[in-house]
């Protein structure tokens, strides 16, 4: 599985978990739809949640004038995934974790969203560079 396509499945495994507080092995099968799981979507969605409250922090840190919890839970689950990849997978360039966030949003946000994401995680690379 490319890398593009388990960051999909694992966006859509983490926004059934969100929603509907499903079990995250549950969540990945369900999206598989009889594909064979791959170890980068399993990574990203046990990391998300393991790292949850960390990387829920640093957003709500960069969040001006919004509510991490009144975001669209897409863009949530988004910003989770890219978060989480720029602060724990060091072999993944921050550049290319923010460019893939992107185009998630392009693909499953609405029309603000690619715009909306760029700009918190710009703010945070900011940070996690220093």
């Amino acid at each position: 599985m490319k890398r593009r396509t388990a960051r999909q499945k694992a966006m859509q495994s983490l926004f059934q978990v969100d929603v509907s507080q499903s079990d995250p092995n549950e969540a990945i099968e369900s999206v598989l739809e009889d594909e064979t799981s791959d170890p980068f979507l399993e990574q990203i969605v046990h990391g998300v949640i393991k790292h949850k409250e960390e990387i829920d922090s640093l957003l709500r840190e960069h969040l001006e004038k919004w509510n991490l919890e009144r975001l669209a839970n897409v863009d949530r689950s988004i910003l989770r995934i890219a978060v989480y990849e720029m602060k724990f997978i060091e072999e993944i360039p921050v550049k290319v974790s923010i460019d893939e966030a992107i185009e998630l949003a392009k693909e499953f946000g609405d029309d603000s969203s690619s715009r909306f994401i760029n700009a918190i995680l710009s703010k945070i690379k900011d940070t996690l560079v220093k």
